[in-house]
């Protein structure tokens, strides 16, 4: 593994995120349908005197406004790139000024097929119509300025409360990381400074991984890697710790039924595995072997780390875990709000724990 300096791509944005959402996307221009539609309905009973009844006033009303609500989306559609390279005060204005154009494009356009179409014909058909020109462009424009304003406002206000929540969850997830580091760190200090005495090769050889290992991790921070990366990491570690535990330690790797493209939060196979050594491994005389499997359940994926532990009194070598496994499921947690679990079992001599997630690959790229 060699680090080339370049940022990486799926590396979290650090700029701001446009305040607008995309009213391109199908969801948008259903909320501004549904929107039109229960305001319509809210005009209308409000509404102390029905001229046409009901029905017919409310499908005048909602016709209206979706005309509005949807021609208003889709300049902001159209528009969206040259607004996001504005600040958010020339992007506010500009976007306010086009709703309310549009909301008196569609009034004018709304009088004049009043005024032309149905002048022929009977006076209650053309009474569905505006009669004050004047009064009703005023009025219209007038209501699209404070409902846009407002909805912009609203749109800023939720981006900002979104990007918040994203940076604090990303600086807690930058935090946990620190607090793992120096503690591998420490582990293979001392096993490269035993092996500069004993073994200078093994030495140099355990220095260039431990580099490598480094050089991984501490590049620019990602919320999530591919399954693949985060087992080079956990096998680098399996090799520096090798050296220093010899035929004591084996790891068994099964992890052919999970797909490596997986997106996984980074740093939470390696922590498993050093415990598992450490709490494990390590304080059995004869040493043991380290098992890692992987498996897919449908749209979720399940990695279990399983070691022997001393069958008597072992409980008291597994105290130091709580940190890692805190960590671990505090990551899962940020990563997956409510969608994954850390199990923990202890039976017949075998200590395990099971991460579970759901199963999340990247979006193919242009041209794939």
């Amino acid at each position: 593994m060699r680090g080339n300096g370049n940022p990486n791509p799926t590396a979290p944005a650090t700029s701001r995120a446009f305040f607008l959402p995309d009213f391109c996307a199908t969801r948008s221009v259903l909320a501004v349908v549904l929107i039109s539609e229960i305001v319509a309905i809210v005009l209308t009973l409000a509404r102390h005197e029905l001229e046409h009844g009901f029905w017919t006033d409310l499908a005048r009303t909602s016709m209206f406004l979706l005309w509005v609500g949807l021609c208003g989306a889709a300049a902001l559609c159209y528009s969206r790139p040259q607004l996001a390279r504005m600040s958010v005060p020339q992007a506010s204005a500009t976007a306010l000024a086009m709703l309310v154009a549009v909301a008196l494009l569609v009034s004018e356009v709304t009088y004049r097929v009043g005024q032309y179409w149905f002048q022929d014909m009977q006076v209650g058909v053309a009474r569905l119509f505006p009669v004050d020109h004047a009064s009703f462009l005023l009025r219209n424009g007038f209501i699209a300025c404070i409902v846009s304003a407002l909805a912009l406002r609203y749109f800023f206000v939720t981006n900002e409360w979104r990007r918040n929540v994203e940076m604090e969850a990303h600086s807690r997830i930058e935090a946990l990381q620190a607090r793992i580091r120096p503690h591998f760190l420490f582990n293979s200090m001392n096993t490269i400074a035993a092996l500069t005495r004993t073994d200078p090769r093994l030495a140099e050889e355990a220095v260039e991984d431990l580099a490598d290992l480094f050089r991984a991790n501490l590049r620019e921070t990602r919320n999530q890697i591919p399954l693949k990366e985060e087992l080079e990491v956990a096998r680098l570690y399996q090799r520096i710790e090798q050296l220093r535990l010899g035929p004591r330690l084996a790891v068994r790797w099964d992890i052919s039924s999970v797909p490596l493209d997986t997106l996984v939060p980074s740093l939470v196979v390696q922590p498993l595995l050093e415990n598992a050594i450490y709490h494990g491994i390590e304080t059995l005389p004869g040493g043991g072997t380290v098992t890692v499997t992987g498996t897919r359940h449908a749209d979720r994926i399940e990695l279990r780390v399983a070691n022997p532990v001393p069958t008597a009194g072992g409980g008291a070598g597994h105290v130091g875990n709580r940190i890692a496994l805190d960590n671990i499921r505090e990551r899962l947690d940020l990563a997956y709000p409510g969608g994954a679990r850390v199990d923990v079992t202890e039976d017949n001599g075998e200590y395990v724990v099971t991460l579970a997630f759901p199963l999340l690959q990247p979006s193919p790229g242009p041209g794939t």
